[in-house]
């Protein structure tokens, strides 16, 4: 972990920290002054480092918000804010349909947040490595986990990957709850939240030393489609410069096909509000605690996800990438060589019931895609990683660069021993983010392991701080640019301790052989378009 510090130069993310590896550091008292009041952290150091890290956690980023509506700026305080401890988090849904089929997976089996839950939960940390200065690059992790299609939790005081998480926004019904009494633009509260966090960080990042224009957004799985969501929807003046998204797309998250409120009716109709209260479901489920209704969605493992609304979430994002209407930043995407593994449990372990659920009457093409896939001791987890992860990653990287923007893909293919869940994941999802953070267990760790981690991290790095440079300019080795993938690990098809081939790479025409079988399902959702390169 020694150069950990370093490699990511940043001002605001969740940084690789957990408590047994943490220590205060410093008598003196780090302070910094807010447009909303002065606030102040705490310093840490690192074991095995010498970089000083500065902590301010739990900082109100906006005002404890009303149930089903827009965020607000938080009142101002006069006194210091002590901020060295993690806020609350917001209202998690524990209990959802992957989750409550696939119990024997520690994936799925999130911890409760160490500082509550509360629906006054919105506050984010800010991490300040190294000395004081100014003008400092800026990471923003958004974080938020989900099954395959839902966004239920998150936590900014979350530390599972040894990482304290930013920021803290509403989740499941809380931050999506799809009423139809909400306008159409307001109903996607998590992701409102999430662009009244990124405005924070322009108007106050420069009181930590950081840069607002400096600022690289990044995420993993549901967190890289809030990302990707950001990237489509701010074609005009986006609050960062770069973004990086891990094993996620905005469409794959997505209601996109007609919006309806299922999950909100049916909630509704649990809490007996359809009949109590026929003219208005809100006022009758406003009306009731946050216990009640947390109880209630878990109980039924209801899904919620965000709504097209062409504003925070567009219903066809891949025609707006080839089109170049998204936010003119460079972005870095990805995926993990076995990214279905963790979920074939929940899916139900078989393939043909997947795919006819997936891709109604039609037999013939359930029939083409499975022939494709001839081991099928693997074949749903494959299938999972290459129709909702890889292929995706591809289109979106090629649509970019049709758009006029710059953009690299990565493929993540290495395992190891201390890093695994249960036996035979493989390179599962989120597998990645111990590695690319530095925060895989020290014990039985291997070189190669150390290797990798510091490598990606200086791509990462490398990435935030200089996004506009050319394949050879960005950060270290491992980056290729569109048609050819960087591979991280021991290569395609090999799954080792990732000891060497720092700087494969791969033609994305073999990476991506089988997606064309999945075309017309990416064209009906919006992910492609008849156009739309990659995937072909």
């Amino acid at each position: 972990m020694a150069n950990t510090m370093r490699l990511l130069v940043a001002a605001v993310f969740s940084l690789l920290i957990s408590l047994s590896h943490t220590a205060p550091t410093s008598a003196i008292t780090p302070t910094a002054t807010l447009d909303s009041g002065p606030v102040v952290g705490t310093t840490t150091s690192l074991s095995g480092a010498s970089v000083v890290v500065t902590k301010y956690l739990g900082i109100p980023f906006a005002a404890s918000p009303t149930r089903f509506a827009p965020a607000a700026r938080p009142t101002s305080w006069q006194k210091p804010l002590n901020a060295t401890k993690y806020g609350p988090a917001c209202v998690q849904q524990f209990n959802y349909p992957e989750a409550a089929r696939n119990r024997t997976i520690a994936f799925f089996n999130t911890p409760p947040p160490s500082g509550g839950e509360s629906e006054d939960c919105l506050n984010l940390n800010v991490y300040v490595p190294g000395s004081s200065g100014k003008n400092k690059t800026v990471m923003v992790w958004i974080y938020v986990r989900a099954g395959l299609v839902q966004f239920l939790l998150g936590m900014a005081s979350l530390t599972s990957f040894g990482i304290g998480w930013f920021p803290d926004i509403r989740t499941n019904v809380f931050g999506f709850p799809n009423s139809p009494e909400l306008e159409l633009t307001k109903r996607n509260l998590g992701y409102l939240d999430q662009r009244f966090a990124l405005d924070w960080v322009q108007r106050n990042i420069a009181a930590f030393g950081g840069d607002p224009k400096k600022v690289t957004i990044f995420g993993e799985s549901a967190g890289a489609a809030s990302v990707d969501s950001l990237v489509t929807t701010y074609p005009k003046n986006p609050p960062f410069r770069a973004a990086i998204m891990q094993s996620g797309q905005t469409t794959l998250y997505t209601n996109t096909a007609n919006n309806a409120p299922r999950s909100w009716l049916a909630l509704a109709a649990a809490l007996n509000c359809t009949s109590s209260h026929p003219k208005s479901n809100l006022t009758c489920i406003r009306s009731f605690p946050a216990s009640v209704i947390k109880s209630t969605i878990e109980h039924l493992a209801l899904p919620f996800t965000p709504v097209s609304d062409n504003t925070t979430n567009l219903r066809y994002p891949a025609a707006a990438r080839v089109n170049g209407s998204v936010a003119p930043v460079p972005i870095l995407t990805g995926s993990n060589a076995d990214e279905g593994s963790i979920f074939v449990g929940a899916s139900g372990n078989n393939a043909t019931a997947y795919l006819s659920a997936l891709i109604p009457n039609q037999p013939a093409l359930v029939a083409t895609i499975l022939a494709a896939y001839p081991n099928t001791t693997t074949q749903l987890s494959d299938i999972l990683t290459e129709s909702i992860f890889q292929c995706p990653a591809g289109i979106a990287a090629n649509d970019t660069v049709t758009g006029g923007n710059k953009a690299w893909r990565y493929y993540f293919n290495a395992t190891f021993a201390n890093t695994q869940l249960a036996p035979g994941l493989g390179v599962y999802h989120a597998s990645e983010i111990p590695i690319v953070w530095g925060t895989y267990p020290r014990v039985n760790a291997t070189e190669g392991e150390a290797r990798l981690s510091a490598a990606m991290q200086a791509s990462w790095a490398g990435f935030a701080k200089n996004p506009n440079q050319t394949q050879a300019g960005v950060g270290g080795p491992g980056f290729a640019g569109v048609p050819t993938v960087g591979v991280w690990g021991n290569g395609v098809g090999v799954k080792g301790d990732g000891s060497g081939r720092l700087n494969s790479s791969i033609s994305s025409g073999v990476l991506d052989r089988r997606c064309a079988l999945y075309r017309p399902l990416y064209v009906a959702q919006g992910l492609a378009t008849s156009s739309s390169g990659g995937g072909q």
